[in-house]
């Protein structure tokens, strides 16, 4: 394989299962000279795949300031830094700040994306989060907790648009979730469903109510890695009725630049 070049690459790992990873985020792992991952979260089998004489180091017990010195340190002694993260690295991977860390240092940094957990959550559930006439929308956010968000963005806010929702970092805030959505007019019999540790070997998927959530995730002692997906595309009697809400892309009538429709009367 071709060296990397002296640089840090951020790379999202996915979500636990370790083929759902990018060709190329498997590549730079197995070339890296230096693989500094999220040893809290990040499976095991995917560090195993480094290079014999690579420098694998976790990163769950360091602060910004020594993550940051550390990767610096190891591109200017002219070695290749794989900093891996859990998902994709774009949402909720709190890559900004180590960028901005790295930019003043002169450090270069390539992303590599990821399986995000909510697209994980989604498929183990065997749904699709946008359904035509139903809701062909996907919020990503998070229930506000010790880490503020901005006062446009609270989730009764955000709850008003009647999207799906995906929450991630949730998971002990429910009752606070469940308040903010009643008051942004959601029914009780919302359809929400958590899964737990998605594609990983002990992951647990819970099927429930909005009115029963808190309840539901307390009496499963569901408290992290969970993602919570809200919304009636969670609905699953939608695929046997689903013929309601259908797509134009497949319908014989539509024209579209690879297909000329058929008249449908």
């Amino acid at each position: 394989m071709t060296a990397l070049a002296a640089k840090v690459y951020i790379v999202g790992a996915g979500p636990g299962d370790p083929e759902l990873i990018t060709v190329k985020g498997m590549r730079i792992i197995e070339t890296a000279d230096v693989v500094l991952y999220t040893d809290s979260l990040v499976n095991e089998d995917l560090i195993a795949r480094a290079k014999p004489e690579a420098t694998v180091v976790p990163s769950s017990g360091m602060e910004l300031g020594q993550l940051v010195d550390c990767m610096v340190d190891y591109v200017r002694q002219g070695r290749s830094v794989a900093r891996v993260h859990t998902g994709d690295p774009a949402v909720f991977g709190a890559i900004f700040e180590q960028m901005v860390g790295l930019k003043k240092q002169g450090v270069e940094v390539e992303i590599i994306p990821g399986v995000s957990s909510v697209f994980a959550a989604a498929a183990v559930l065997g749904t699709e989060l946008t359904i035509p006439e139903l809701t062909q929308t996907v919020i990503l956010t998070r229930a506000e907790g010790r880490t503020p968000v901005p006062e446009r963005e609270k989730l009764s806010t955000l709850a008003a648009h009647r999207a799906t929702l995906a929450l991630f970092l949730s998971a002990t805030l429910t009752k606070k979730v469940v308040r903010e959505l009643r008051e942004a007019g959601w029914a009780d019999e919302t359809p929400v469903a958590v899964v737990q540790r998605a594609t990983w070997p002990d992951q647990r998927i819970l099927r429930t109510t909005l009115g029963n959530l808190d309840e539901e995730m307390r009496r499963a002692g569901i408290r992290s890695h969970a993602m919570i997906l809200a919304g009636w595309a969670l609905d699953p009697s939608r695929l046997a009725d689903g013929g309601a809400f259908r797509s134009r892309l497949y319908d014989k009538t539509f024209t579209h630049g690879f297909r000329k429709g058929v008249d449908g009367a």
